[in-house]
């Protein structure tokens, strides 16, 4: 929908992919869907959730096998993230690399875009 030409919005490093399609093929999803909502201290959250329908406005990006589905209200606020898989001694989870983030919260639930975005053209 907003795209580059011969760039896709967001990338996945390959632990990412390999636990999406993991999470994927659990329970036989078409594939995850990344969004945005109001919330938290820093003003939006991200959103993941495993779909079995891909909605008719969804940016659909594949990497490696894994299919990520952007919601259509997200996918300006996305461009240039990368979506990595960490996991540690404490906690393990997907991790947000995103150039549009001015700000985030001290726990990292909660970011903060660049007002810029919101602007009506």
């Amino acid at each position: 929908m907003f795209g580059i030409p011969g760039k896709q919005a967001v990338t996945l490093t390959t632990a990412a992919a390999r636990q999406i399609i993991k999470l994927m093929e659990k329970d036989n999803h078409q594939g995850l869907r990344i969004g945005l909502k109001k919330g938290g201290c820093a003003g939006m959250e991200y959103t993941m959730e495993f779909v079995d329908e891909i909605a008719p406005n969804d940016e659909v990006i594949e990497t490696e096998g894994a299919r990520i589905m952007i919601a259509p209200m997200a996918q300006m606020f996305l461009f240039g993230t990368e979506i990595d898989y960490e996991v540690s001694l404490l906690e393990s989870g997907f991790k947000f690399s995103n150039p549009n983030v001015v700000d985030a919260c001290g726990c990292g639930e909660s970011i903060k875009f660049d007002e810029s975005l919101f602007v009506k053209s």
